[in-house]
Parts: C-alpha cells; structure tokens; sequence
C-alpha cells in the first residue's frame, strides 16, 4: 500500500500567534489542543498541525530554525479556493505578506501567492477554467 499525505506539521516560534493566523484564515475544525500543539482537520479529512519549536525537537530531535522576515520557508502549501482574491485579502488581513499577486500561472490554475507570519508560504489557487 503505497503512503497517504493526511497530515503536515508546521514548527512554530509562538504557537498562540500561529493559532490566531491559522484557525480564522482556514475556519477548520480544531481537533487537538494541548500546551505545544494545535491540530485542525478540513471538511475533507486534511489535517494541519501547529507544533511549538521545542515540542517539535523532542520528536525529531532536532529544533528547526525559526525563520526570520523576510525569510520563507522550503515549501508551500497550495489551497484550491473557489475565490483566491478573497482569501489572499483574509490572510493579508490576519498578518501575511504579499510574495506575488494573483495571476494566471503556466501550470493552468490563478494563483496568488503569501507569507505567513511565521514564514510558511501560502498559495490560494483556482483552476483557470473555474474547476
């Protein structure tokens, strides 16, 4: 059986601070919430974590390097959204920095593209024929 992505975890500096960012932008149901994490799960079953750095370490042992503005992260990650202005504007209300403005993307789909405050690229997506 091959292996299933269900789950990422972002290591966080201040995982109040990401929770703030996170839980209005995405409106997901939160899951688990103890002292170093927040787990929150789509209507499709996706889940995303925020990890505090040094809860993260104690599993990995090793403690990430926080990022710092105007760094970003290695990675991305991609949100199909019926209506990308709108959640670029909505994550740009909660704190994200603008990388690159919503426009039609050789791949096929308008992306627009954000920094999350901890330094988590963001993209909000749709397909260009509106699939």
């Amino acid at each position: 059986m091959a292996p299933r992505l269900s789950l990422v975890i972002l290591a966080v500096d201040d995982l109040e601070q990401a929770a703030a960012f996170y839980e209005p932008l995405l409106e997901w149901r939160r899951d688990v919430d103890v002292a170093v994490y927040r787990e929150y799960r789509s209507a499709d079953g996706f889940r995303l974590g925020l990890y505090q750095r040094d809860g993260f370490a104690r599993n990995t042992t090793r403690r990430p390097e926080p990022l710092v503005a105007p760094a970003i992260s290695a990675t991305e990650l991609y949100f199909f959204d019926g209506d990308p202005a709108a959640a670029c504007e909505k994550a740009l209300s909660l704190g994200a920095e603008l990388l690159s403005p919503l426009a039609e993307r050789p791949w096929g789909d308008r992306a627009v593209y954000v920094r999350a405050p901890e330094g988590t690229v963001l993209v909000f997506a749709a397909k260009r024929d509106g699939g």
